[in-house]
């Protein structure tokens, strides 16, 4: 997935999409340490995954478009509220979803 999709970086994140030999899309989540607390790395992910659940994966069964998503969080997601990972990600994917085929 690294290898073949498309990468956006964002302050965030890095987010990476690539076309999908899935039924459907797929949303995947990597949470690396940075020096945080179990709790910390936790939290983060259930935000990443709870925005990829209610807004990503939605909006790309919507459109037809079959798409592997994978979000890797970078040291500054930590500190991110809510809102500005949520927009980061949709704005990553809007812009990376018309590249792939």
């Amino acid at each position: 997935m690294l290898a073949k999709g498309k990468r956006q970086r964002t302050t965030s994140l890095d987010v990476y999409v690539a076309a999908s030999g899935a039924t459907r899309s797929r949303l995947g989540v990597i949470v690396p340490k940075h020096g945080r607390r179990i709790v910390d790395r936790n939290v983060l992910k259930r935000r990443l995954r709870e925005i990829g659940r209610r807004q990503i994966l939605p909006a790309l069964d919507a459109r037809g478009a079959r798409r592997d998503i994978l979000i890797r969080a970078r040291v500054a997601a930590y500190g991110a509220e809510f809102e500005t990972l949520a927009r980061e990600i949709s704005e990553a994917v809007e812009g990376l979803c018309s590249d792939v085929s």
